[in-house]
């Protein structure tokens, strides 16, 4: 880690000496995509930096050590070794996930659609869970959250809710969301005590731009129509609500949360962007992946990816085998130590593919 920091720190180096380079300055198109290299890297040469700094205060401090002259010295040789080592083990886990290239969408936001799958009633609780989970843990974070489309469960819950998560680096901490999550616990309709298992399906896309994919106005089937649900006498009066298919790929979107037509139907573009890029990104991770036999990111998105178990307690993302035994914290929006987790097996996964193709 020792070199790799000290070879970012090269690298950050000549980018910033080509930045001042006059050919470069004139250049508007070079000069943008080095700047945005450039800001990108910042964060992860000033980890290296302090990374570098603290192995050498850990160098000194185990001379002192080694030494043993002096008790007290010896003594205060212990306690800051034990406080760098710990700095270095966070830094270190921070700068393999700083070291990987960035996605272009990483700083976007996010379309994401939770959908109710096997187990009836039982499933569209279960999507009432994992909104209200992402609701709180994007709140957390600072995210905010909008609902444009819901469709309630018969008992409760959502047969799916569609909405959109703004923030910066969303798509970066949300992706690996990606996939089926499956729950197993005793239904409140269940008289016998009887573990049910169900499962629903989310989607994270990240925010598309009107240049990331063409959409032809011929390839498009839009229907309009009342509202449901609330939202006062207004929703029975016009037919606001707007449906979209997307005759080559088969998508279907919908936006119903805006009183204007014209407004739902902007959304109701935004999602279908947003799922054709989608598409593309998955294709693309699926290729990769076969190259890789990648664990994190598949581009599988039928794939079971976790289990909430709360007889249990439990909770166990498949793809990393990791388990915790704290569900009730989890389902109420304490996410980050899966997520660091997922993007720590993703980076040291692209670290060593990077490593191999050298």
């Amino acid at each position: 880690m020792l070199d790799k920091a000290r070879k970012l720190i090269e690298k950050f180096e000549e980018l910033e000496h080509q930045l001042g380079v006059p050919e470069i300055v004139a250049n508007q198109d070079q000069y943008s995509k080095l700047h945005k290299a450039y800001k990108d890297m910042t964060e992860a040469r000033n980890a290296a930096l302090r990374y570098i700094s603290l192995r050498g205060d850990q160098a000194e401090w185990d001379s002192v050590l080694r030494a043993g002259e002096d008790d007290e010295m010896v003594s205060a040789a212990k306690v800051e070794l034990a406080s760098i080592g710990q700095e270095l083990a966070e830094l270190e886990k921070r700068l393999q996930i700083l070291m990987v290239p960035k996605s272009p969408y990483d700083q976007r936001n996010v379309v994401l659609e939770i959908r109710a799958g096997t187990g009836g009633d039982e499933s569209s609780l279960f999507v009432g869970d994992l909104f209200y989970m992402y609701r709180a843990y994007c709140e957390k974070l600072g995210y905010k959250i909008h609902v444009t489309s819901l469709s309630e469960g018969t008992a409760g819950g959502f047969k799916e809710v569609v909405c959109e998560v703004n923030g910066p680096g969303a798509y970066g901490t949300l992706k690996f969301e990606s996939g089926v999550h499956r729950v197993q616990r005793v239904p409140a309709t269940e008289s016998q005590g009887r573990v049910h298992t169900s499962a629903a399906t989310v989607a994270i896309m990240p925010e598309a731009e009107e240049v990331d994919v063409e959409i032809r106005e011929v390839d498009l089937k839009v229907d309009t129509y009342r509202s449901g649900g609330k939202g006062g006498q207004h929703v029975n009066k016009t037919d606001s609500a707007v449906r979209i298919t997307h005759l080559p790929s088969g998508i279907v979107v919908a936006c119903q949360d805006e009183r204007s037509q014209h407004k739902n139907r902007h959304k109701a573009m935004e999602q279908l962007r947003a799922k054709l890029l989608d598409q593309m990104i998955s294709q693309k991770e699926q290729k990769e992946s076969a190259e890789r036999k990648s664990q994190v990111g598949t581009g599988d998105r039928s794939a079971k990816i976790r289990t909430y178990n709360f007889p249990q307690n439990r909770i166990t993302d498949h793809r990393i085998e990791l388990t915790l035994y704290r569900l009730e914290s989890v389902i109420t929006g304490d996410l980050q130590e899966l997520i660091d987790a997922l993007q720590m097996a993703d980076a040291q996964e692209k670290l060593a593919a990077m490593e191999m193709g050298r």
